[in-house]
């Protein structure tokens, strides 16, 4: 689970900027947060702001952040510190999260000066439920610097862990985080202690979901092909009234699926099924949510050979069916984000930078209010960007639930919860957000379009 993100000099984020899951001292609603006695967090989060206000920013700083801990610093982070200020080429950019991982709590970060791609400094801490941070190890790579000696506490396995990290001290292309989950498998094997490098690690790597508007969501672990959880998308698509009243799967000839994907997309896959065969026998498959023609199943089977398999969608009793591609935007992009309510895995967060996009404003509040129903009986958590007022509805969302984002006059992006207006639980605060009380809308210079109207008699 997501406690907080904080982030400095990237993009229109110059100061440090704190976005929080921690449940404020909202009332209503207590039946869906997460509850450990020690720790309340929210389990939904919507980000308000105008156009250019900084909330798709927001999503590409912890995008950045994750890919940089999971992969490497990626090609194209030149230039992308605060350009609220000139001095901000030169300083470091920072990220740091706050998570809850097997019902404990830690604080890991790192520092990097992006306009060189150079790591500077990194740090991961236990924090203790009674507030003491417990320090597991920092690292300072400019002087080549590190300490990792106040956690672990076997000898054999510490000295192991020291020759790892003094390979690294002074390598500012890669986290320390990184390398410990990189062809080390046989590590861990060695020592219990050290499996807190590992769930760090694979809470950014599989916990953390970050999705854009302008691409297919990331999480396809689950298999919309099997039989249940099809029935349970069928159920969903009469439920929310996109008029489908059947979804079926059809096997497919690769001949049909050529005219869908390009052939290296098809041998791709392919190379990888059989590469997964080799290593042990049994059927093994992929799933490819492929934007704008929607969802095709490879399998292999021992033999090697190839099935293809497509859903398709009934809007009648009759035998007329269609594919994904052929319904609505609407209906493709409720069938993506289908995946997060067919989710069953605890912990997971879902981030997803303007969830309305192309859904009908009452289809997206019942979307918002089918995973608030859920979010009470599991531990999940659904950030998103949004423009959709129908959604700021107290009746519906707690106010801790609801943040803004706003650009000040230098161009730099602050974030704050609408739990800081001290506003009663049953107030219509969609009026007063639209006309401006709590910050992030548009402003409009009309004596600006009136003058460009007057020069041009």
């Amino acid at each position: 689970m997501l406690i907080r993100f904080n982030v400095e000099n990237f993009l229109s984020f110059n100061d440090v900027q704190e976005f929080s899951m921690t449940a404020g001292k909202t009332r209503t609603n207590s039946d869906r947060l997460y509850d450990d006695k020690s720790l309340k967090l929210i389990k939904f989060a919507a980000i308000y702001g105008a156009n250019a206000s900084g909330k798709s920013n927001l999503i590409k700083a912890i995008d950045f952040a994750r890919y940089v801990i999971v992969n490497k610093i990626p090609g194209n982070s030149l230039g992308l510190y605060s350009k609220v200020s000139k001095e901000n080429i030169t300083k470091s950019s920072s990220f740091e999260f706050e998570i809850e991982v097997n019902g404990k709590y830690y604080a890991y970060g790192f520092k990097i000066l992006l306009d060189e791609q150079l790591l500077k400094a990194e740090w991961l801490y236990e924090i203790n439920k009674t507030g003491k941070d417990k320090e597991i190890f920092t690292r300072d790579i400019e002087k080549g610097e590190y300490s990792i000696n106040k956690y672990i506490k076997g000898k054999k396995i510490l000295a192991k862990l020291q020759v790892f990290i003094d390979v690294v001290k002074n390598d500012g292309a890669i986290l320390f985080l990184q390398d410990l989950n990189k062809n080390k498998k046989e590590l861990y094997k060695e020592s219990s202690e050290l499996n807190i490098f590992k769930d760090i690690y694979n809470w950014f790597d599989k916990k953390l979901d970050v999705n854009y508007a302008n691409r297919p969501l990331r999480n396809t672990q689950i298999d919309i092909f099997d039989e249940n959880v099809s029935s349970k998308i069928e159920q969903y698509l009469k439920a929310f009234g996109t008029g489908i009243c059947k979804v079926s799967t059809e096997e497919v000839s690769r001949e049909f699926i050529k005219k869908k994907l390009p052939d290296f997309i098809i041998e791709d896959i392919i190379k990888r099924l059989k590469e997964e065969l080799k290593k042990n026998i049994g059927e093994k498959k992929l799933l490819l949510n492929a934007k704008g023609e929607g969802f095709f199943l490879f399998q292999i089977k021992d033999d090697e050979s190839i099935t293809y398999k497509i859903l398709k969608f009934n809007h009648n009793e009759d035998d007329i069916t269609f594919l994904l591609s052929e319904e609505s935007d609407g209906t493709q992009r409720l069938m993506e984000l289908l995946s997060v309510l067919l989710n069953d895995e605890e912990g997971k967060v879902f981030i997803i930078d303007e969830l309305d996009r192309c859904l009908h404003p009452l289809l997206s509040k019942k979307f918002v209010s089918t995973f608030l129903e859920i979010a009470t009986k599991k531990n999940i958590q659904l950030i998103i960007t949004t423009h959709e007022s129908q959604l700021m509805d107290l009746n519906l969302l707690r106010k801790d639930e609801i943040w803004l984002l706003n650009k000040n006059n230098q161009g730099g992006t602050t974030i704050y919860p609408l739990d800081e207006y001290n506003e009663r639980f049953d107030k219509k605060i969609v009026k007063a957000y639209l006309e401006g009380r709590y910050g992030g809308i548009p402003e409009f210079y009309d004596d600006l379009l009136y003058k460009e109207s007057c020069e041009d008699f």
